[in-house]
């Protein structure tokens, strides 16, 4: 409450939480009722947290008719009130998430399954450090066909990809300055920004940090905030997996190390092929993976980024500092040493795939797993197990997978495949334009 006393120019405030799709979930309300919800929390029906893409109930959920749709108890995280620089009134944001009326975590909640594989590691003694980057691009979509914005500078589109490329930032310099302010007041550790192959398709890191939690929580709120910015513009943002048949797809590739509570990196052996440890960790990370795959695409276009040669993982095997890999090593000096996961795209929720990434890293520890040798060359000419290669295959998959039903609740589990399942039913109904206009904003 002491940051709203210190704004007392917000009058509204949003209070939310991430659906099974990453979909914020909430209600407006007068700020001055603000103290209520810190105190008491607030209630939303259980299958909120758990409604398709298109924000409908899921058919024959248990959570609906069948228990008469009751409410669970909607608490504040840590995180507190943050503001909302891209609405036109001064408003905060309150971060929430579910839990049953008697305290117990409501183990749907995709925030919660993360914190229950964060709860096993701190009963390990071990520390995940997480960072995230994000690919997205700009559009504009105000007319048939999607397209480049014309920068605010020039007032002109570019056409092509241009990676790395200083011109294309700065012809959206108005946009990337508000962008990083917004960062700034909402504690979001963004970092470099990049262009990338498509066309208006940009990267930007965020940092680091030794709370998985806030890492996710720091993803989630920047493809958020991204949208929102966007459209003070006058154009869209889209972390769809890929918004252009011609192009290459947004992902969404996690790095993290594991330190010990006393803060030493256990996958640092002073070298540079690091540990057995990190080899338990790569292992894991890869046995896991085609159950996994429908929370690192859990959309019907994510499919299309997955395909060879469109800079996106399609094998499952892992090699030092080569980004054709599913797994890859980078180059650093050992105190760095870390592992980065290339398989998601951008359209995933961010506590559902973290979660997954060090569940699974977890169990290779665990079970002192070894991989396979790197490999080294092209990871799309090697003779690779596949990853799931359409969205049926990956259902399937999460649906037998005995690592999945080790890193998250049975519970969870069901919800998302009765989700991933409904989906994928209708989905079969949409033209391309309407699937288009589906995902573009909503992942």
């Amino acid at each position: 409450m002491e940051w709203l006393r210190e704004h007392p120019e917000v009058k509204t405030i949003r209070i939310a939480a991430a659906d099974l799709n990453g979909v914020a979930r909430g209600k407006r309300l007068p700020a001055r009722f603000a103290d209520k919800v810190m105190t008491e929390g607030t209630k939303f029906p259980y299958s909120v947290l758990n409604l398709d893409i298109w924000g409908e109930d899921i058919e024959d959920s248990p959570l609906v008719f069948e228990s008469g749709d009751p409410d669970g108890m909607l608490m504040p995280t840590e995180r507190g009130f943050l503001p909302m620089p891209w609405l036109d009134a001064p408003t905060a944001l309150l971060p929430l998430w579910m839990f049953h009326p008697d305290g117990r975590p409501y183990e749907g909640d995709p925030r919660q399954a993360l914190a229950r594989v964060v709860e096993r590691y701190d009963a390990a003694g071990l520390v995940p450090v997480v960072a995230t980057e994000l690919e997205f691009f700009l559009i504009d979509d105000s007319g048939r066909t999607l397209r480049v914005p014309p920068s605010p500078r020039s007032g002109k589109r570019r056409t092509g990809g241009e990676v790395l490329s200083l011109r294309a930032l700065d012809a959206f310099d108005q946009f990337f300055t508000s962008l990083y302010d917004a960062c700034e007041s909402m504690d979001i550790p963004a970092d470099t920004a990049i262009s990338e192959a498509g066309p208006g398709q940009f990267e930007i890191n965020l940092m680091h940090q030794a709370d998985p939690l806030k890492a996710a929580d720091d993803t989630w709120m920047f493809k958020n905030m991204v949208k929102g910015v966007a459209r003070q513009y006058g154009f869209a943002a889209s972390f769809m997996a890929k918004p252009y048949e011609a192009w290459s797809g947004n992902g969404m590739h996690m790095h993290f190390s594991i330190l010990t509570k006393d803060g030493t990196n256990i996958f640092d052996n002073g070298g540079d092929e690091g540990t057995a440890a990190l080899r338990h960790a790569v292992a894991g990370c890869l046995r896991a993976m085609p159950g996994s795959t429908l929370l690192f695409a859990p959309h019907e276009n994510s499919y299309d980024r997955l395909v060879p040669n469109a800079h996106a993982p399609t094998g499952i095997g892992w090699a030092y500092e080569n980004r054709t890999a599913a797994i890859r090593i980078p180059s650093s000096g050992p105190k760095a040493r870390r592992i980065e996961h290339r398989v998601a795209g951008g359209d995933v929720n961010p506590y559902l795939t973290v979660a997954a990434i060090l569940g699974a890293a977890l169990n290779g520890l665990e079970d002192k797993l070894e991989p396979p040798a790197p490999f080294k060359g092209n990871a799309y000419d090697k003779q690779l197990a596949q990853l799931p290669g359409d969205w049926q295959q990956a259902i399937d998959a999460f649906a037998e997978c005995p690592d999945i039903k080790r890193i998250f609740p049975a519970h969870l589990v069901e919800n998302y495949l009765m989700t991933k399942r409904q989906e994928l039913h209708y989905m079969a109904e949409l033209s391309d334009e309407e699937t288009v206009e589906l995902y573009l904003e909503t992942v």
